[in-house]
């Protein structure tokens, strides 16, 4: 005999620890634009073990210009983003890991000639939010760059993989992140309508290639209306 009592709505969730962010303040008055590469090499100078960890990922640092990261300057060779005492930067680590990666507070990070003091973190639990975004998430070369129903389709099995319901989906522009090998291109993603154990594992679990360069990271958004709006007033 088996017997599956139904799920009771009056449970509140209680988002799982196992992976989490790392908020760290900051002390840096600017970073090139397309700060990836370099960014992610100084971090993993000191925390080695991170490409261990197929969860773990390193978070890009936007100042206020970049708002919500739908848009982005386009001259990545000469754009610098302007932080403020507000800004941070956000490591998401594994539970077991939380405590080595404390110990990159009070490091001086070299990013391109520019100069990042590393203070204290806080731990972030997941978000819950029905609508999450990734900035960027790697186009694989075998689909070509402008490609863009081959991308959604390509999202669509990863996410289906994950054993996530696509209700909404919306793919955004193509940007190339420069590297020594040779450009990596992306596009952003959002997904909305997600319950809340589909945003937590898409959050987990992310999709993608380099994560240590921000790509396949996904974070809370307040919603997809508006950016669908904004894209479909600039294709009439």
């Amino acid at each position: 005999m088996y017997w599956e009592d139904e799920k009771d709505e009056n449970t509140p969730y209680v988002v799982p620890d196992d992976v989490v962010d790392l908020v760290y303040r900051i002390n840096c008055r600017s970073l090139p634009l397309d700060h990836a590469h370099s960014f992610s090499t100084a971090v993993r100078d000191h925390l080695s073990w991170i490409d261990e960890e197929e969860r773990a990922g390193i978070h890009l640092i936007h100042g206020a210009e970049s708002g919500n990261g739908w848009i982005r300057p386009d001259d990545a060779s000469n754009e610098l983003l302007h932080l403020s005492h507000r800004s941070r930067m956000t490591l998401r680590v594994p539970k077991h890991r939380i405590e080595d990666a404390h110990t990159l507070s009070g490091q001086k990070l070299d990013i391109d000639g520019h100069s990042l003091e590393v203070g204290k973190a806080t731990v972030k639990l997941l978000s819950t939010l029905p609508t999450q975004f990734a900035r960027y998430v790697v186009v694989p070369e075998e689909l070509g760059q402008e490609d863009e129903e081959a991308f959604m389709a390509y999202a669509v099995e990863q996410l289906r993989e994950l054993g996530i319901k696509v209700r909404k989906l919306l793919c955004g522009r193509g940007h190339a992140i420069r590297h020594p090998d040779g450009d990596v291109h992306t596009r952003s993603l959002m997904l909305a309508d997600l319950d809340v154990e589909e945003a937590v594992t898409l959050q987990q679990r992310g999709i993608g290639a380099h994560r240590t360069m921000g790509c396949g990271l996904f974070i809370p958004h307040k919603g997809i209306r508006a950016v669908h709006k904004m894209t479909a007033d600039k294709q009439s």
